[in-house]
Parts: structure tokens; sequence; C-alpha cells
């Protein structure tokens, strides 16, 4: 399966790095991380590693202020925490490097 993702023979050696990010178009803190994330990627291919990327879940009750949609401002950091750790048991990656974009869904990225 990892040679359909672009690996060669001597990558499959190499230590495999998740490299997770809260990134989303609809926020102004979270918007710019998709490609602080492609510059993550290189720097870890860069240090002869292997870099996958994957995003996660973001809200934002600055822009859901005062309606029922900031009610899930707390409850996201649980989804966020719980889809990074899905993805980095499941792909059985060796290490992570996550992406938060603000305080709302830094506590998510810190408590995996």
């Amino acid at each position: 399966m990892l040679y359909a993702t672009g690996l060669k023979e001597p990558d499959m050696d190499k230590a495999q790095v998740g490299i997770s990010s809260v990134w989303y178009s609809g926020n102004p803190c979270n918007m710019h991380l998709l490609d602080l994330n492609h510059k993550v990627k290189e720097g870890v291919e860069a240090a002869g590693l292997v870099g996958y990327q994957f995003n996660t879940i973001g809200v934002s009750d600055a822009i859901s202020m005062g309606t029922s949609g900031m009610r899930y401002s707390l409850q996201s950091r649980d989804l966020i925490a719980d889809s990074i750790e899905t993805v980095m048991g499941g792909q059985w990656y060796d290490a992570n490097i996550s992406i938060p974009g603000c305080d709302k869904n830094m506590p998510g990225v810190l408590m995996v």
C-alpha cells in the first residue's frame, strides 16, 4: 500500500511522521496552516524521514459567538485529540507534529 503513496524501497526503513494541522479556510486563525503544513513536510523529508499530512476539524467560537454554534468550542477539543490519535494509532506512525491555529484548538492538539 505504501508504494502507492510514492514511497520507494529505501523509504521503507525510514521513520514515518504524521503531520496534523487544524487547517480550514473558514477562520483567519487557521487558513494559513495548510501552507505551513507543506513547509513542515519539506523539513521532515529534508531530515531523511517520511512525512504524511492530515487535517482535523476546527471550530472558531469567535465566529459563532452569540449563536448556538459557540457551544461546540469545548467539545471540539476532544474531537481534535481523538482524530489525531486515531490517525496516529491506526497508521502506526512513529512521530507526530501537530499544527494548531488558535487558543481554541491548541488544547486538543496538546491532549494527544
